[in-house]
């Protein structure tokens, strides 16, 4: 998918930084919403800023291992029926991953993801405690990215719903079934014969479903704790270009250290730790075939966060 271009005919003829201001704008309006919803009624928050960084990022059709920083702002809440989830990731790359044909400056990126989960058992005032269960829910959300980067310029909307049972654990653990609706409409530069920019009108995937869980588990005195999510993704069907997708396996995990409980200063508000990330066949691309080993992302990490 990313810079599958390379190799194949240019098509239409938009600028890629016109298509990624106008993905940019639709984002700034997509956090304006989303921070609207999340302001209603919160019984509990907790909100921070962060930073990653790591030096083998990859991605697809690129061979080299690409550095970016990652800085973050995530807001959890939960309300009379349920809990919110936002976060928006702010990625920038090393010149490996270039904003355009030529350029010395690293691709820029803007991630959001929204997650709502209704308890149905609050909902009802049952109890639906079974097994390992605790409770059952519903989630729905939206995935929506923009990026400036040589061959794709990725312009993704996603929305997401689906079931969701909560794990009695120490921490949380809830593990979804989601269906995904995904479409894309990337700009960006073809390398051709002939070589120039195309645009794609938007294209949507075949619907398709998404294992996933996500989790925060205290380890120990709960000055550490084991924390991220897995995602389990069933291929989407042929992609823009006619090439089939793959199934996605996407892991990324990390273990904090609560600063302040460990130095005497105040707890939960200053972590640090390790991350990793383990992307198989990365947004349905065939790690096997001509995406390469871009397609396979194995990603050491520095993570920081500040919670207010």
């Amino acid at each position: 998918m990313l810079k599958r271009l390379k190799g194949r005919a240019g098509v239409g003829g938009a600028r890629p930084s016109k298509r990624s201001a106008r993905g940019l704008a639709a984002t700034v309006g997509v956090i304006g919403v989303s921070l609207s919803m999340l302001g209603h009624a919160a019984e509990w928050s907790d909100t921070s800023i962060g930073w990653r960084y790591g030096t083998k990022f990859a991605e697809p059709y690129e061979t080299n291992d690409i550095s970016k920083n990652i800085l973050s702002l995530t807001h959890v809440s939960g309300y009379k029926y349920g809990t919110n989830f936002f976060n928006l990731d702010m990625l920038y790359s090393d010149n490996k991953d270039p904003s355009a044909i030529g350029s010395t400056n690293g691709a820029q990126e803007v991630y959001i993801v929204y997650r709502n989960t209704v308890d149905i058992g609050k909902v009802t005032g049952r109890e639906y405690k079974f097994g390992i269960v605790k409770d059952i829910g519903v989630t729905f959300g939206f995935d929506t990215n923009t990026k400036n980067d040589t061959g794709y310029n990725s312009m993704k909307r996603m929305l997401v719903a689906g079931p969701t049972v909560m794990i009695d654990v120490p921490g949380f653990l809830n593990v979804s079934l989601l269906e995904l609706w995904e479409s894309n409409a990337p700009s960006g530069w073809n390398f051709g014969p002939p070589a120039g920019t195309y645009s794609i009108s938007r294209y949507t995937y075949k619907t398709h479903p998404m294992l996933t869980a996500a989790w925060g588990i205290p380890i120990g005195s709960s000055a550490f704790s084991f924390e991220g999510f897995m995602n389990y993704i069933a291929s989407k069907g042929k992609d823009e270009f006619g090439a089939d997708t793959k199934p996605e396996t996407d892991f990324d995990g990390q273990i904090m250290a609560d600063v302040g409980m460990l130095t005497g200063g105040p707890k939960g508000t200053f972590k640090l730790g390790l991350e990793y990330q383990y992307w198989k066949n990365k947004f349905g691309n065939d790690a096997s075939g001509p995406a390469g080993s871009g397609a396979f992302a194995k990603t050491p990490m520095i993570r920081a966060e500040y919670h207010f």
